[in-house]
């Protein structure tokens, strides 16, 4: 009677994992009455059609990709777009110059022909979604491995084409559920994007890596953008006669500010969770993969800020590189030391005993936790060496320029390769090394060559070394052991290679021969670690995540026939979710408990004059203390509000998300989430997680009041 009742509670646990508070990122499409139900019941007043509807205007029709790994959102009738500002950095970056810092000094247009127009980015619209399981399923049937993975991109592309022909729209099928449910997302996409504001890089970035992923904050992360399109108001490449988009819905601004438990729902689309993970993959992830990540983006960080501190043009050239970089360092970081304090492991290990318990009589998922099993141990003894090259040897941007030469090598030493093969080869490389050229610091990069091959013999296993390569090292620059050998081979390797001789590129780009291009030290360094792990353990990678792929399908359709009434939303995996919550504070330690809004008596409290991530612009200090606050002080702090917290669920992709309140209205920006969840990719943790929002009040103060251009104030819709 104990054992039955034991494994009763094991198989509520799995039932109960589906169910947290405020977890889910749910479709919009197909947003379950449950679901609904339970968004009305914490204050939600709009209904099911105002969020999403083909035919009629909706909250979808406001909420754009924007520039392929953002959110961002429609805010007036004449397409003017809010995100976040590490969203637009690389846009604002590349419109800089020393000259013209806006990343450095902000900028806003006081009229649409300042506007400055970004070609490097585009937003799309979601015009519709459906479902083509069916169509799916009828032409994947009796199909695994990689048979159905080869049918799934024949049958994608067949969806693709009959759905858009004869359409300007794009389109792509995206599984769901691991596979067990197929998707067709329908987009229009827009290419005449134009900056339109920015906060200096000390409001927009304010707190630096310091305050990454934590709480409090008080940075002011937002930029502005318009949509332009032909006069016909159809999509059309930049114009001077181009018109600003007129959308079929864009979000009033409410100015009400927020008050704890206020209803916060977010739209946009979160990039990637794992949430169905295994413990299998839970235990590679915390002790191979991301403690791999963490040091070799440790080591490129300092090499790149030990420039960039040195010299304001070095900055600007290496900025987002740099961003991008430690953003995601300090997550793989703090995501390890999460799931071990949470002990996910364990309780993915009992939730698999339910499973297999449930599982043994029946003959389609009683091997399925076996073969996991066997699969992970198959792959783990090389995923580290993966890592080293991806984040490591590739970590170089100079290696990384070298590595992509292979395509070169290919087109010369291919027999019967067309004739212009070469050629086009040899075009791209040259049109590529111009914009490397243009983002490459060698100073930096000098260092992160010699670090991370060091790290990559030490840590590696001599086995899976390229066979020759460190015995050649030794032979020419000295001892293995010493950090000199490997400084100095850097050396050599910079003033050696043609990628930096104008002269000999150009000599190389005019008679290409695989012999000159196989004796460059860059090349040969980049393409002796890339052909080694290509050569052996690519294969095997492609074995193991096939498998994982199939296994992963199988063991949820299993879980979801175990528990057919649990209310299940699919991983994020970038496409167009909502999630809600609450505003609220928390605890997340004795004795500590964390407000749920900060305010600007905060950002003075931190600031600190000429630092690299706690500085102001000089005329901030003297708004504040004048208490020029206009309509965006608010009333209970006699302040304004800076940031806000909210219970929902969100992840990467999802920055630039407008957070929205119970009648529909924006009332902040998402921008980040708090370091003491940052398990959320694997699992939600529903009482200390929070997503972190730039409060509208503080975009708009830092429009009107700091940046002097109230021309984009009144051209929103102002809810007081």
């Amino acid at each position: 009677m104990k054992k039955k009742l034991m494994v009763l509670l094991l198989l509520l646990s799995v039932s109960i994992k589906w169910a947290k508070a405020d977890e889910g990122m749910w479709l919009p499409y197909l947003l379950g009455q449950q679901t609904y139900n339970d968004m009305v019941k914490k204050g939600l007043k709009l209904t099911k059609e105002q969020l999403y509807s083909i035919n009629k205007a909706s909250l979808k029709d406001a909420i754009v990709i924007f520039g392929g790994g953002c959110t961002g959102e429609i805010v007036s009738s004449e397409g003017l777009i809010f995100t976040n500002h590490h969203c637009g950095y690389g846009a604002i970056a590349s419109a800089s110059t020393v000259e013209h810092n806006y990343l450095k000094n902000g900028f806003y247009a006081k009229t649409k022909q300042e506007e400055i127009s970004s070609p490097q980015l585009s937003v799309q619209f979601l015009i519709r979604v459906d479902d083509v399981t069916k169509e799916m399923e009828e032409g994947l049937k009796g199909l695994d491995g990689v048979a159905r993975a080869q049918k799934e991109q024949q049958l994608y592309t067949e969806i693709i084409t009959k759905n858009t022909a004869n359409t300007d729209y794009e389109a792509k099928v995206v599984p769901m559920f691991k596979g067990n449910q197929y998707l067709l997302f329908i987009y229009q996409r827009y290419k005449d994007i134009r900056l339109v504001g920015t906060p200096p890089e000390s409001v927009g970035k304010f707190g630096g890596d310091t305050d990454n992923w934590e709480w409090p904050r008080h940075t002011g992360d937002f930029s502005i953008f318009r949509v332009y399109t032909g006069k016909d108001g159809k999509p059309a490449p930049y114009s001077a006669d181009n018109v600003p988009l007129k959308p079929k819905h864009f979000l009033p601004v409410s100015i009400k500010g927020v008050k704890e438990n206020d209803y916060a729902m977010i739209f946009g689309y979160p990039g990637g969770t794992n949430r169905y993970e295994t413990s299998y993959g839970v235990q590679l992830k915390t002790s191979v993969e991301n403690p791999s990540v963490v040091n070799l983006r440790d080591v490129r960080l300092k090499a790149m800020f030990e420039q960039m501190k040195k010299d304001p043009a070095v900055k600007l050239q290496l900025a987002s590189s740099y961003a991008g970089i430690a953003n995601y360092w300090k997550f793989f970081d703090g995501e390890t030391k999460q799931l071990e304090k949470h002990g996910v492991l364990a309780e993915k290990q009992q939730q698999e005993s339910a499973f297999a318990k449930w599982a043994q009589d029946k003959p389609e998922f009683a091997g399925v936790l076996r073969d996991y099993e066997a699969a992970y141990k198959a792959w783990t003894p090389y995923a580290k060496q993966r890592i080293y090259l991806t984040e490591g040897i590739l970590g170089s941007p100079l290696a990384a320029f070298a590595g992509n030469l292979t395509l070169v090598e290919k087109a010369l030493v291919t027999p019967g390769a067309p004739k212009d093969a070469v050629k086009q080869a040899v075009e791209a490389a040259d049109k590529a090394r111009t914009a490397f050229l243009e983002s490459e610091n060698k100073a930096s990069d000098q260092k992160i060559l010699a670090a991370t091959l060091h790290m990559f013999y030490t840590d590696i296993p001599k086995d899976q070394q390229p066979i020759g390569f460190f015995e050649g090292l030794q032979s020419k620059f000295g001892k293995l052991d010493d950090d000199n050998t490997y400084r100095t081979w850097a050396a050599s390797v910079m003033n050696n290679t043609f990628i930096f001789d104008d002269a000999k590129w150009k000599a190389f780009i005019a008679n290409p021969d695989a012999v000159t291009l196989q004796n460059d030290p860059a090349y040969a360094y980049a393409s002796a670690f890339i052909k080694n792990y290509s050569s052996k353990y690519q294969p095997l990678y492609a074995q193991f995540n096939t498998k994982i792929n199939d296994l992963g399908r199988v063991y949820l359709k299993g879980v979801m026939q175990m528990n057919p009434n649990a209310n299940r939303y699919p991983d994020a995996n970038f496409t167009m979710r909502v999630s809600y919550g609450q505003v609220k504070p928390y605890s997340p330690r004795d004795a500590v408990h964390y407000d749920y809004v900060t305010t600007m008596k905060g950002v003075i409290e931190k600031y600190v004059p000429g630092d690299y991530e706690f500085d102001l612009p000089a005329n901030y200090m003297d708004l504040y203390k004048k208490k020029d606050f206009g309509q965006y002080k608010d009333a209970r702090r006699n302040d304004v509000v800076v940031g806000f917290i909210t219970t929902n669920d969100i992840t990467g992709g999802n920055s630039g998300s407008p957070v929205i309140n119970a009648n529909g209205e924006l009332i902040g920006l998402a921008f980040d989430g708090n370091y003491e969840a940052l398990s959320h990719k694997i699992q939600f943790d529903s009482e200390y997680n929070r997503t972190i929002c730039v409060d509208v009040r503080y975009v708009l103060w830092c429009i009107e009041k700091l940046g002097g251009a109230k021309n984009i104030i009144n051209e929103l819709k102002l809810v007081k």
